[in-house]
C-alpha cells in the first residue's frame, strides 16, 4: 500500500519494500514547458544541481522529460538525506561557475547522440512548442544566462510544484526538504500542427511508425500491448520482415497519452512493412483483434500488479500523477480495472488511436493510397515584400515583408512562410546566416550566399529579441554556396567526350546516312521532273532507308561513351 505523507509542505508517498532502499524528488516542469529560444535550459539546470554531489558511492541521477524533472537514488537511509538535502540546497544556490562547463558537457552529449527518424514525429503533430520541442537540439544553451537558470528555479522549482516518493520502511529521520513557495504549475495545453487526421509524413530513414494521443486509460494501455503483438507476429515472426516490432504507451500529464508503435526493416523490405503495418492497423479498426493477444496483455498486466514489491516499483508513476493532478490509483483499484478490460472496449480505443493517428512511412514513401491525408510541408500564404533571387543555379527566391519572410520556389507553386510574430526562434550566426522556426513546424533559411543583395537588418529588427539565439561561428565550408548554372552540353563537345571507335561508327554510319537522304532526295526530285520513272519499290526505299539510317545515327550517338 502506498501511503500519502508530507514533508515541510511537500506532498510525499511512502511503499515498502524488499529490496534496497530508492527514493525520487519530481519536480512539475519538462522540456515541453520551455520555448524553442530557450531549449534546453531544464536540463542545463538538472546538470547544475548534481553537480556539487561530487562522485557519491550511492548510485543518483537526474532525468528532464517532457513535463516532469526527476532526481532519483538508491543508497541508504543516511544517503537518501544527504542527497536530498543537496539537490534542494545546489536548486536553492546554483553553482554559476559552472555553468559553462556544462553547457559544453550537453552540446557534447547531443552531438553524441545517435538520432532516429523516430525523433520527428513531436515536430509533426506539435510543431515548434510544448510537446513538439522534444524533436529539436538544446540550442538554447547558446542564450541561457545565469539569470535565466535562477529565474527558473524560483519559478518552477518549489515545495508545491513537486512530490517526494521512497520505497522503504520510513521516511528517514529528520528529513528536510528546504524548497521556496511558489505554485503547482499545470500541464501546458498541447498545441497541433495537424489540420486534419489520420495523417502521414515520409520520414528520414527506413522505420515505419504510428504515434496518437488517446484519452488516459487502462483499456488504452492495453491496446497498446495488444498492438504490439499484432505488430511482432504479422511482421517478425509470420512474414520474417522486422526484427523489432514495439510499441510505447506514455501518460502526457494532462489526461491523455502517447501510444507509439514502430517497425524497422532492410531497405528492400521497407515497402512491404510499410504495407504490412498498415494491414494490421486497418485490421484493428474494424475490430479483427485477436483476442488471445488481448488476454495475453492482460495476464501480464495483472502478474505485474499482483508482485509483493508491486507499490514501491509504482512510486514514480504514482508521483507523476500526483503531479500533474490525476491523483494515483491504489494497485488493488488498478488490478480491478486491467481484469474489466473487455475486447469491445479495446477495439473502441483502436478506433479513437487511429483516427488520431501521425503515421511516418520509410523515407520517399506516402501513404494516402491507404486513406492518410499528406500533413502539411508548406504555407498558405506568402508574404508581400522585397524579392531576392537565387543566385547562380538556384531557382528558388526569398520574399522579405514587414509581417514575415518567404522562400518561394520555381514558378510560385510551392512556400513557406515564417511570420514575425510566430516566430519561435531566430538561429543567428556571424557570417550573416539567418533562420527562422515558426511555432507551426515550418522553417525558412536566410543566406546572403545563396540570395542576390540579400540582407538580415530588417528581419533582425523585426523578430522579437526574447526568440534570438545567437550561435557561433560556422566553419566555412558549413556556410552554404549557390548550386552551379546547368549548362547543356552543346553537339561538338558530347561529340569530343565519345571514344575513338564511338566516334568512327557514329561518322561512318552518318557519312552513310547522308549518302543515302542524298540519293533519295535525287530520285525524288528526278520523279517529279518527269526525268525517272516512278515506282513503288523506289517510294519505299526513299522513305524507308534514309530513315532506318538516321534511326541508326541517333541509338550510336546515345550509346555509352
Amino acid at each position: 500500500m502506498i501511503r500519502q505523507l508530507e514533508v515541510d509542505g511537500v506532498p510525499a508517498l511512502l511503499a515498502p519494500t524488499t529490496g534496497p532502499t530508492h527514493a525520487g524528488l519530481m519536480f512539475r516542469v519538462g522540456q515541453a514547458d520551455e520555448t524553442l529560444a530557450r531549449r534546453g535550459i531544464t536540463h542545463l539546470l538538472e546538470h547544475l544541481v548534481l553537480h556539487p554531489l561530487g562522485t557519491a558511492d550511492y548510485h543518483y541521477n537526474g532525468t528532464t522529460g517532457s513535463v516532469v524533472t526527476h532526481f532519483h537514488l538508491q543508497g541508504s537511509v543516511d544517503d537518501i538525506t544527504t542527497f536530498l538535502t543537496g539537490v534542494c540546497k545546489s536548486l536553492r544556490t546554483l553553482p554559476a561557475g559552472r555553468v559553462e562547463t556544462e553547457k559544453a558537457i550537453l552540446r557534447t552529449e547531443w552531438n553524441s547522440k545517435s538520432g532516429s527518424s523516430l525523433d520527428d514525429l513531436p515536430l509533426w503533430r506539435y510543431g515548434a512548442r510544448g510537446h513538439g520541442l522534444l524533436s529539436y537540439p538544446e540550442w538554447g544553451l547558446h542564450a541561457v544566462s545565469l539569470e535565466d537558470l535562477q529565474d527558473w528555479a524560483r519559478r518552477y522549482f518549489t515545495k508545491e510544484n513537486a512530490v517526494l516518493w521512497l520505497a522503504g520502511a520510513d521516511l528517514p529521520a529528520g528529513l528536510r526538504i528546504d524548497l521556496p513557495s511558489g505554485q503547482r504549475m499545470p500541464v501546458p495545453a498541447p498545441s497541433s500542427a495537424l489540420p486534419q487526421t489520420p495523417a502521414f509524413f515520409s520520414g528520414s530513414g527506413g522505420l515505419t511508425a504510428i504515434n496518437a494521443v488517446a484519452a488516459r486509460s487502462v483499456t488504452a494501455s492495453v491496446f497498446a500491448g495488444v498492438l504490439e503483438r499484432e505488430l511482432f507476429q504479422a511482421l517478425r515472426q509470420r512474414d520474417g520482415l522486422s526484427y523489432t516490432a514495439a510499441t510505447n504507451y506514455e501518460p502526457r500529464g494532462d489526461g491523455y497519452a502517447t501510444i507509439t508503435a514502430l517497425a524497422d526493416a532492410l531497405p528492400e523490405k521497407q515497402d512491404a512493412v510499410l504495407g504490412g503495418f498498415i494491414d494490421v492497423l486497418a485490421k484493428a479498426r474494424v475490430g479483427r483483434i485477436d483476442e488471445a493477444n488481448i488476454a495475453a496483455v492482460i495476464g501480464k498486466a495483472t502478474e505485474a500488479l499482483s508482485a509483493e514489491d508491486v507499490d514501491s516499483a509504482r512510486l514514480a508513476s504514482a508521483a507523476f500523477d500526483v503531479l500533474t493532478g490525476d491523483g494515483f490509483t491504489a494497485s488493488d483499484d488498478l488490478l480491478r480495472q486491467v481484469k474489466e478490460v473487455s475486447p469491445e472496449a479495446v477495439h473502441e480505443v483502436a478506433t479513437d488511436v487511429l483516427a488520431d493517428s501521425l503515421l511516418m512511412t520509410p523515407r520517399g514513401r506516402t501513404a494516402d493510397w491507404a486513406g492518410f491525408v499528406a500533413a502539411p510541408t508548406s504555407s498558405t500564404t506568402v508574404v508581400t515584400g522585397t524579392d531576392y533571387p537565387g543566385r547562380g543555379g538556384l531557382t528558388q527566391r526569398v520574399v522579405v515583408g514587414t509581417d514575415g519572410v518567404s522562400l518561394v520556389g520555381q514558378g510560385g507553386d510551392e512556400f513557406v512562410t515564417v511570420h514575425y510574430d510566430t516566430c519561435a526562434a531566430l538561429l543567428t550566426w556571424p557570417d550573416g546566416g539567418r533562420q527562422l522556426l515558426g511555432a507551426d513546424g515550418i522553417s525558412v533559411r536566410l543566406e546572403p550566399t545563396l540570395y542576390q543583395g540579400l540582407t538580415t537588418q530588417a528581419v533582425d529588427q523585426a523578430v522579437p529579441a526574447q526568440v534570438r539565439v545567437d550561435l557561433p561561428a560556422r566553419d566555412p565550408a558549413e556556410i552554404p554556396q549557390p548550386p552551379p548554372v546547368s549548362r547543356r552540353p552543346g553537339v561538338f563537345r558530347r561529340f569530343r567526350s565519345f571514344r575513338t571507335r564511338k566516334k568512327a561508327r557514329v561518322v561512318t554510319l552518318g557519312c552513310v546516312a547522308a549518302g543515302v537522304v542524298g540519293l533519295s532526295a535525287t530520285a525524288f526530285i528526278g520523279a517529279m521532273t518527269g526525268r525517272v520513272e516512278l515506282r513503288a519499290i523506289t517510294i519505299i526505299g526513299g522513305l524507308v532507308g534514309p530513315a532506318l539510317l538516321i534511326r541508326s545515327v541517333v541509338k550510336a550517338w546515345k550509346e555509352p561513351a
